[in-house]
């Protein structure tokens, strides 16, 4: 008796555990990509305005950029640069690919390359994005990653008030962005 008991409950717990698990994930709005991209427009330089602190960026302290490039072969190059406390450049050279069939919007980067593989990709999605290709929102599906472009170093108050829209609406807390500095041109 004492072990069907236990059963019961523990079938009960788990029941309560998985219906509040999948209540949380129904609450919580999906990432979306924009419609569509188009890269040429999309290509050139971006400067870094903010970003969710990870681990790749941890060392950078300012002007943080991002430049994309189309290639031949339907693939974008990515150069990301930033300045590090000692004031020395750093450098990361990768590449990114277009999912199929999300108009351009959602891409996977790779910053890793052994020989001629590239085995890790990550995602870059396109969550927001001025009509006259002036700033950017990227993110991921899990929201582990975001950052903020812009074409200059610096947003003015409405377009910060917008992208901060886009990310609520996104599920992002506009808080957990860092800013980055910039140095005067």
């Amino acid at each position: 008796m004492a072990r069907a008991v236990r059963r019961l409950c523990l079938s009960i717990a788990l029941t309560l555990l998985f219906t509040a698990s999948s209540w949380a994930q129904t609450n919580e709005p999906q990432v979306r990509s924009v419609a569509g991209v188009d890269l040429e427009r999309y290509a050139g330089l971006w400067y870094e305005i903010a970003h969710v602190p990870n681990r790749f960026q941890r060392d950078c302290v300012r002007d943080t950029t991002a430049r994309y490039a189309l290639r031949d072969d339907g693939k974008i190059e990515v150069i990301n640069a930033c300045y590090r406390e000692n004031g020395k450049r750093k450098r990361a050279k990768g590449l990114a690919r277009i999912v199929k069939g999300s108009s351009n919007s959602q891409l996977e980067v790779s910053f890793f390359k052994l020989l001629f593989f590239r085995p890790v990709w990550g995602d870059y999605w396109i969550l927001g994005l001025d009509s006259e290709y002036r700033w950017a929102v990227i993110g991921t599906p899990d929201r582990k990653y975001g950052w903020i472009l812009s074409r200059e170093p610096s947003l003015d108050e409405d377009d910060r008030e917008q992208i901060e829209s886009i990310l609520r609406e996104q599920g992002y807390d506009p808080e957990s962005f860092k800013p980055t500095t910039h140095s005067p041109a």
